[in-house]
């Protein structure tokens, strides 16, 4: 990805579960489920869930290479 990519993650930069789930085309239990069994990384600011935008980019690499195996 390029710095002029717009679908390319900024670096720092956290996601909410509603961005993660238009992004990955995801209702809210599926996103959480995810979550849950930490296939997606988040963490967590006070009661606020936030998910690092390069974690959902490594869920996304790693789920298109387990299909292509």
């Amino acid at each position: 990805m390029t710095a002029h990519d717009p679908v390319a993650p900024c670096e720092g930069e956290l996601l909410t579960v509603p961005q993660v789930m238009a992004r990955l085309q995801l209702g809210r239990s599926a996103v959480y489920d995810l979550l849950r069994t930490r296939q997606l990384a988040s963490i967590t600011l006070g009661r606020a869930r936030r998910i690092p935008a390069h974690a959902l980019a490594d869920f996304i690499r790693i789920r298109l290479d387990q299909e292509a195996a």
